[in-house]
């Protein structure tokens, strides 16, 4: 990787996307730190114990939402925008033409995602600002009181409009990063975030080993090496792929002889990403963020503590269900993605089959036992890392939680959040690669050379 970037700043067209890019980081970093107007927040916004909604966003945003900065919302409603129009594409044949209408149907698609980016960040921020009224983060009057009246409302429409407008702007920035710099801009941006909490989590390894307990002296080096398995792990994770070996038949076109190839379909092992890792967290904060809302008197001793309690990031409960709600998004995403029939039609179109399966149904049943094999190796896969802080933390009773989280009864806090280390290496084995092809494309010699 170092190499590949070592290479690419030698040529003069990618150092500039380059530069670019990091300019456009470096002002998603500014904004990021800079506050909201009418915003009194001390030191961080509280965002409850355990596994919340809350603590899911602080994590994708870098921890801008901890800190009502302008960049609070990030980039989360332009994801969820995305996967809610990936979504919608399947259930309606309108989105689905465009889809297959080529760039004229992206372009409309990516102008519809744009708009519904917007609403998402404008409810967002709307339930993100009840939030910061109701636990006092607002500014107040002269006499200590909160404002009333028309001076509430403008209080209101600012902190609104500029977390609105913050999410439209950086939406507008990961576009300018696709169209003149280097990788996907969303994805950077979201890197980005992510790789900002590294200086405070190397900052608490050594506020450990300050502490002089030898326990201490033992784990921190164990955390780290386990830190670089996890990434090559997940490098190898991404690189594994299936490939179906296709043959092409041979026919005459005019006076020449066409196809006679033999070549392969690569399928990767983890089709869907990260995106059952984001589903299956999402769904399992809901009750965590009910239990907020709520006094522990009134459902304490009762069969709710029990429910809320087995959904805590600490519970061998919410490990369970984290596994097998990781496997049936895996699906659940492939299914949508992967048309089995559709993928043998076109391998038909194209004289084009896979030797010892007869073309047609045969065909589409065997891709679909691919898919539904692949599907269950990359799921269990995505599990391992998903599921290895919190097993381990149970195991070890070390509480070892994901970054967002706080530490407990003094014990050791160590980020190993698979979530993030997964988007982390995603983006960084994707960006190696858009940057290798744009080295080849300019070593390539034509005809003239």
């Amino acid at each position: 990787m170092i190499k590949t970037i070592v290479n690419a700043w030698k040529v003069a067209d990618i150092r500039k996307k380059l530069l670019f890019t990091a300019f456009i980081i470096l002002v998603f970093r500014i904004g990021s730190v800079i506050p909201v107007p009418f915003l009194n927040i001390v030191d961080e916004i509280s965002v409850g114990k355990g596994n919340t909604i809350l603590t899911y966003l602080s994590l994708m945003t870098g921890s801008a939402f901890t800190y009502g900065t302008i960049f609070a919302m990030s980039i989360t409603p332009y994801i969820n925008a995305s996967i809610i129009m990936q979504l919608l594409a399947v259930a309606i044949p309108a989105l689905e033409r465009l889809q297959k209408e080529g760039e004229e149907g992206r372009k409309k698609i990516a102008s519809i995602t744009r708009f519904v980016t917007v609403a998402l960040g404008l409810l967002q921020s709307l339930a993100y600002f009840f939030y910061l009224r109701a636990n006092g983060y607002l500014m107040m009057d002269v006499n200590g009181a909160a404002f009333t009246g028309f001076d509430a409302v403008f209080q209101a429409v600012v902190i609104i409009a500029v977390l609105t407008a913050g999410t439209a702007v950086i939406m507008w920035l990961g576009e300018q990063i696709t169209i003149s710099g280097i990788g996907n801009g969303i994805s950077i941006i979201l890197f980005a975030g992510i790789v900002s909490r590294f200086p405070t989590l190397i900052k608490q390894l050594f506020q450990y080993l300050d502490t002089g307990r030898l326990v201490y002296r033992f784990l921190v080096p164990i955390v780290c090496v386990i830190f670089i398995l996890m990434i090559a792990y997940i490098v190898f994770m991404d690189n594994s792929e299936r490939r179906l070996p296709i043959s092409y038949a041979k026919r005459v076109v005019g006076r020449k002889m066409m196809g006679g190839q033999s070549t392969h379909m690569p399928i990767k092992v983890n089709m869907s990403g990260v995106l059952p890792v984001i589903f299956a967290s999402s769904i399992l904060s809901l009750p965590g963020t009910v239990q907020m809302f709520l006094s522990s008197d009134k459902y304490a001793g009762t069969f709710w503590e029990k429910f809320f309690d087995a959904f805590q990031g600490d519970s061998w409960w919410y490990a369970l269900m984290y596994f097998l709600l990781i496997i049936f998004f895996a699906y659940f995403y492939s299914t949508i993605q992967y048309n089995p029939i559709e993928m043998a039609n076109n391998l038909r179109k194209n004289n084009g089959a896979i030797p010892g399966i007869r073309p047609g149904k045969p065909t589409s049943d065997y891709i679909f036992r691919v898919l539904s094999r692949l599907t269950l190796i990359g799921a269990l896969m995505l599990s391992v890392i998903a599921l290895f802080p919190i097993i381990y933390s149970l195991i070890c009773d070390l509480a070892i939680q994901p970054l967002t989280e706080g530490g407990n009864d003094g014990g050791m806090t160590i980020s190993l959040g698979g979530t993030s280390l997964i988007i982390m290496c995603g983006v960084a084995l994707e960006t190696v690669r858009q940057l290798e092809s744009q080295m080849m494309m300019r070593h390539y010699k034509g005809f003239l050379d």
